[in-house]
């Protein structure tokens, strides 16, 4: 059984979730948009992203910043429109996807590595740092897959889930951005880290796709808390709301564009006693 609730369906692929302004803002793959969900369950189309939109934040003057994926480039939405930060092209060997934003507007951003739509075979990859002035470098890289990623509160530990690693990988963080110390935080074999986010006990909450689950792990692996997500795929969370206590799941029955035509993806939220913390 699943504890979940649904807040919005008929989405087409609901991914990275982030808590802002008193709603979640969320991506909608195949749809090409970004939308906002209040917890009454009113939708706003926020903005169209024609490559499709992944990762999202914001920066430190409140600007929208948003991952598209298949062109590899770091876009930002104001009152001027949709306009390109960086081309991420030269770094990226995937398409882009997931995202996080520090406190000063760098953004870091994962990829895929690969085209896995087009039969490549599975290679590691960087994670990627695009500084407020738009120039880009490698934060990290011998990656699989680099996907949900997180800040802790005091900003200097960086956490990326590599899906295809099926682990949660640390960083020591510097106050210029630099990522160092590379450490194994979880190793989540057989689960599937996708979106992740951060408790104010320095847990961290991932949603696992291939298991149909969102679990609660802490540092060293172990898994303290379990929520099904039925029959369906768990793609990303994020904790929310005023006390942000409530945990907001994306769900789908595919991740596949096929989805675009049954419109499966849902929001689908759970409480949950400890508060979120950190970045997203």
């Amino acid at each position: 059984m699943s504890d979940l609730e649904v807040l919005l369906e008929g989405l087409t692929f609901p991914e990275g979730p982030r808590w802002h302004a008193g709603r979640l803002w969320v991506s909608d793959f195949y749809a090409h948009e970004v939308v906002a969900v209040d917890l009454d369950g009113n939708r706003d189309s926020i903005v169209e992203v024609p490559q499709q939109p992944s990762g999202l934040g914001w920066t430190p003057d409140g600007r929208l910043l948003v991952v598209s994926m298949l062109d590899r480039k770091l876009m930002r939405f104001d009152s001027d429109g949709l306009t390109e930060v960086a081309d991420l092209s030269h770094l990226a060997t995937g398409p882009c996807n997931d995202m996080v934003v520090d406190a000063e507007g760098r953004a870091y951003v994962g990829n895929f590595g690969f085209d896995h739509r087009a039969g490549e075979a599975p290679v590691s990859t960087c994670l990627v740092r695009v500084d407020p002035d738009g120039s880009t470098q490698v934060a990290a890289d011998d990656l699989f897959f680099p996907n949900g990623t997180v800040i802790t509160p005091d900003g200097r530990t960086l956490i990326v889930g590599e899906s295809r690693g099926r682990r949660l990988t640390a960083f020591d963080r510097a106050p210029d951005g630099t990522l160092s110390n590379r450490r194994l935080f979880a190793d989540l074999d057989p689960s599937v880290p996708d979106g992740i986010c951060l408790d104010a006990e320095g847990a961290v909450w991932s949603a696992d796709p291939r298991n149909n689950e969102v679990i609660r792990v802490v540092e060293g692996g172990e898994v303290v808390a379990r929520i099904s997500s039925g029959d369906r795929g768990a793609y990303a969370c994020m904790l929310g709301g005023e006390d942000r206590r409530t945990l907001f799941v994306c769900t789908s029955t595919t991740s596949g564009p096929e989805t675009s035509e049954i419109r499966s993806g849902r929001i689908e939220t759970t409480r949950v006693e400890i508060p979120g913390a950190g970045l997203p």
